[in-house]
């Protein structure tokens, strides 16, 4: 963007004026982090051409550091054992999470931790409204809203889960934009409900089954995927019992819910049988403090094992 090269360039050339080199030749310039001067010129008046950027690239190209692969490349295989294998082009799709998950990986000090919750108050709840609720909303009451509302309530308090670091800043959001990690058949990814702390039980319901059913077809786009300030993760759909979620860059908080499972509990002394999950919050510490994660988690727990706090804003 900065015309002085051009201009002396220009001059050198002979000519007063601007030389405007091939578009094709700039993008390229940019995109290898090249100066014009590194460039021989072969264009009428002296215009770099898409050619002379790609020569200095291989001229340039031994004294380079060779860039390791993002996965190194593998060993050779046994040719009776490489011709009952399959090889196939990773998807854009694929590559994009492999990359976006292994940033989250290098950059983020994440670290995880646990609490379980129980479903009971949460289930009787439903159980009592879910047919008034379908037959007024015209969409079913899933738990899904119950924790979107619950995390929206915690993060209120905790406003570090719902923050991201920028250079040396923390940046608050003074909003939730709620990711909800889907899972696909050519891949995760994770819709994003806008302001779903504005938004209403059956609004989150319709929000989720509608951004569910098109991510499912494919048909999402990346803006609707872009902005989340905090995700949720579901993998007790899939019958996981425990998990640690891994973070969706820049975000700082992941809410891992997991398959709901009757087991013996301890209460007031004796033992009964509860619906109980685990809940597993991944969180960034660089950003985040044991002891915010702990009480987010607590307040999630809360709120799902007593709904009516959520009415009282407690």
């Amino acid at each position: 963007s900065n015309p002085a090269p051009a201009e002396a360039a220009a001059t050198a050339a002979g000519k007063s004026h601007d030389v405007e080199d091939a578009p094709s030749a700039k993008k390229l310039m940019s995109e290898a982090g090249l100066n014009r001067n590194d460039v021989t010129a072969t264009g009428k008046d002296n215009r770099v051409m898409k050619q002379d950027v790609q020569k200095a690239l291989a001229a340039a190209a031994p004294q380079a550091a060779p860039i390791p692969p993002a996965t190194p490349i593998r060993a050779a295989v046994p040719a009776d054992d490489a011709a009952r294998e399959e090889r196939v082009k990773m998807t854009r799709l694929r590559q994009t999470i492999a990359r976006r998950l292994k940033d989250s990986q290098n950059t983020a000090a994440m670290l995880t931790t646990y609490n379980e919750v129980d479903m009971t108050e949460v289930m009787a709840l439903r159980n009592e409204y879910k047919d008034l609720f379908l037959k007024k909303h015209g969409v079913k009451l899933g738990f899904m809203s119950f924790f979107t509302v619950a995390c929206c309530h915690a993060l209120r308090e905790v406003p570090e889960v719902n923050s991201e670091i920028d250079g040396t800043d923390i940046v608050y959001k003074n909003f939730v934009h709620m990711g909800i990690a889907a899972g696909t058949p050519t891949g995760l990814v994770v819709p994003v409900i806008r302001d779903a702390d504005s938004l209403s039980f059956a609004e989150i319901e319709k929000a989720i089954a509608e951004k569910g059913a098109r991510a499912r077809d494919g048909k999402l786009s990346m803006a609707e995927m872009q902005g989340g300030t905090f995700t949720i993760s579901n993998g007790g759909v899939y019958g996981s019992l425990m998990s640690s979620p891994i973070l969706n860059p820049p975000q700082s908080g992941i809410l891992g819910m997991h398959k709901i499972q009757d087991r013996p509990m301890a209460i007031n002394g004796e033992v009964v049988i509860r619906p109980m999950m685990y809940l597993a919050l991944s969180y960034d510490h660089r950003v985040v403090d044991g002891k915010g994660a702990v009480t987010f988690l607590v307040r999630v727990k809360e709120a799902l094992e007593d709904p009516r706090r959520l009415l009282m804003d407690l």
